[in-house]
C-alpha cells in the first residue's frame, strides 16, 4: 500500500513537473529546435534584456504585484480584523463572501471587472489593473491574517488597554507583532498570485499596460520561440523564492512560537 502511494505520488509530480524541466532546459539551448540540444547558451536570456516590450512589461508587472499586494494588505487586514469581532452568524457569511474571489474561476473574475470598469466609463490600463490584483488579493491576507487573530489572546489586548494604553497604541504594540506573520505571508502570496496572473490581467489591463504573462500569450500566438522559454523560465524562478520565502517564514516562526511555549 504504501509503495503504492509513493508511486501514485511521483506520478503525479513526473506530469507537473517535467514539463517544466523540460521549459527550462530548452532555454539553454543554442539553437531554436524544441527537440535537439545544440549546446549550452544563456544568450536568450540576454536578448529578453534588451526587448523593449518585455522590459515594459516586466515593470508592469513587478509595480501591479508590489503596489496590489500594499493594498491588499491594508485593506485585507482591516477586514480581516472586523470579521474577527463581528458574531459567528455574521462572521459566516462574511467568509462565505471572501472565499467567492477565490474559488471564482478567474476567466469570470476577469470579464465581470472588465464590464464593470466599462460600466463605470474606466479606461483599461494600468489603474483597472491594480484595482482588479487587489480585488483577487484581498482574500488571500484575509486568510493568512484570520487564523493568527484567532490564535492570539484577546486578555492581553485588553491588559494593554488597562495599563494605560490607547487603542492605536494597544493595536500597535500588542496585535500587530502577533498578526505580523500571517500579513508578512499574505503579502507574499498577493505578489505571487499577481506576478503569476493571466485572465484577469488579459481582460483589465488595455494595450498600453500588459503584464508578462499576457505579452508571452501574445508572443505564443505568434510563434514558440526560445525567448518565451527563458520568460517563463524567471517567472517560474521568481514564483518559487517567493513561496520558498514563505515557508521560510512561516516555519521561523513557529519554531520561535514553540521555542517560547516551551
Amino acid at each position: 500500500m504504501k509503495f503504492l502511494s509513493k508511486f501514485y505520488v511521483g506520478i503525479i509530480y513526473f506530469f507537473l513537473y517535467i514539463p517544466i524541466a523540460v521549459l527550462i532546459f530548452f532555454s539553454f539551448n543554442d539553437s531554436k529546435s524544441r527537440v535537439l540540444f545544440t549546446g549550452f547558451t544563456t544568450k536568450w536570456y540576454e536578448k529578453l534584456f534588451t526587448n523593449d516590450l518585455i522590459i515594459n512589461a516586466l515593470i508592469n508587472t513587478l509595480s501591479v504585484a508590489l503596489i496590489a499586494g500594499v493594498f491588499a494588505v491594508i485593506l485585507g487586514t482591516g477586514a480581516a480584523i472586523g470579521i474577527n469581532a463581528m458574531n459567528k452568524k455574521l462572521k459566516g457569511v462574511l467568509l462565505n463572501i471572501s472565499y467567492l474571489p477565490i474559488i471564482n474561476p478567474d476567466i469570470i473574475t476577469g470579464i465581470s471587472l472588465m464590464l464593470l470598469f466599462i460600466l463605470l466609463k474606466m479606461e483599461l490600463g494600468f489603474s483597472t489593473l491594480i484595482l482588479a490584483h487587489i480585488t483577487f488579493n484581498v482574500p488571500i491576507v484575509i486568510f493568512n491574517v484570520l487564523p493568527k487573530l484567532r490564535q492570539m489572546d484577546k486578555n492581553v489586548y485588553n491588559a494593554a488597554l488597562d495599563l494605560g494604553c490607547n487603542p492605536a497604541q494597544a493595536f500597535a504594540k500588542v496585535v500587530l507583532p502577533e498578526i505580523m506573520p500571517g500579513i508578512a505571508a499574505g503579502f507574499l502570496l498577493s505578489v505571487t498570485y499577481s506576478f503569476d496572473d493571466f485572465a484577469v490581467s488579459y481582460f483589465t489591463s488595455g494595450s498600453s499596460s500588459q503584464t508578462l504573462s499576457v505579452v508571452i500569450y501574445s508572443m505564443v500566438k505568434m510563434k514558440v520561440s526560445p525567448e518565451i522559454n527563458a520568460l517563463s523560465t524567471i517567472m517560474f524562478a521568481f514564483v518559487l523564492i517567493v513561496l520558498l520565502l514563505v515557508n521560510i517564514y512561516g516555519s521561523k516562526n513557529k519554531n520561535k512560537k514553540q521555542e517560547g511555549e516551551a
